[in-house]
């Protein structure tokens, strides 16, 4: 018996990125990953067909909202179907027989290097120098084999190219995990996620307000005098009118709960525009 063909889920970054574990934990082994360098150009995969969905990071605990992407999610009609969080763990990584004493150079995404200044700060004979990936710099040690060089990046980076963890969770802070999020075409229902039948709804949305004094209190209040716990909310410059914003917000329950379907009724009656980007089990 034939199984299922499988997921092709565009993501950024190089096999073995910390997206790809991300995809893992949302899709399980049916998902085909399929690396793009850039945001943009997973986004312009799924656009175009080549991929089935996308799984993109919306914020991290420590380095804050990944603003390209909120970016992105107004430019592009998804929808946001999952989530899930990713516990990132930064691990030192060579090519097998370089070792600890001989390192010279580490190689990383510059968010990367920046979450573990406390062991830089330890080994100042060891240079960190920016890349554009974690898994990127793996791979890139490992083609290339620059002497004594490592990389910062995950477990599963180090599978992937068969290369040796010479030290593990480098990070400075262990409370540091990333948001992602799992992203198909328009209209897509809720994705089934492993464990998460028993977790709270989330809903996403975005809108815009006129540039008068409590259009904002008024808008937030549509959630307020229904008890719509608002969770997060995010402001982005809007393009085109200079010093005016978008507000993109997450709250609490899902899309066709009355009390959610009324505030966002409301809203929808003082906001210039709004867009619903998705309602999908919380992480």
């Amino acid at each position: 018996m034939t199984g299922k063909k499988p997921m092709k889920v565009a993501f950024q970054g190089e096999l073995g990125a910390f997206s790809q574990q991300a995809i893992q934990q949302l899709l399980g082994t049916r998902a085909q990953p399929v690396p793009h360098q850039r945001f943009d150009q997973a986004f312009a995969a799924l656009k175009a067909g080549k991929v089935d969905s996308a799984v993109i990071p919306l914020e991290n605990t420590l380095a804050g909202s990944v603003h390209e992407n909120y970016d992105l999610l107004l430019k592009y009609p998804f929808t946001i179907t999952a989530e899930t969080s990713v516990r990132v763990i930064h691990n030192l990584i060579a090519p097998p027989g370089v070792t600890f004493r001989s390192l010279q150079t580490v190689y990383s995404h510059p968010v990367a290097l920046n979450q573990c200044l406390d062991f830089f700060a330890k080994y100042p004979r060891i240079q960190r120098v920016p890349f554009y990936d974690t898994a990127g710099s793996v791979k890139m040690v490992m083609e290339d084999r620059p002497a004594g060089a490592a990389a910062i990046a995950s477990e599963l980076a180090a599978k992937t190219y068969n290369a040796s963890i010479l030290k593990r969770g480098i990070e400075d802070d262990r409370q540091n995990f990333t948001r992602f999020c799992l992203l198909e075409t328009e209209g897509a229902k809720p994705h089934a996620v492993p464990g998460a039948s028993k977790r709270p709804w989330k809903t996403s949305l975005v809108f815009s307000t006129k540039n008068v004094p409590g259009a904002l209190f008024r808008s937030l209040s549509a959630l307020a005098l229904r008890d719509v716990n608002l969770i997060k909310i995010e402001s982005r410059p809007l393009r085109g009118k200079p010093w005016e914003y978008l507000f993109y917000l997450d709250l609490i329950g899902r899309q066709d709960d009355p009390a959610v379907h009324n505030a966002l009724h409301h809203l929808a009656e003082l906001a210039d525009f709004l867009r619903i980007l998705g309602s999908y089990r919380s992480a």
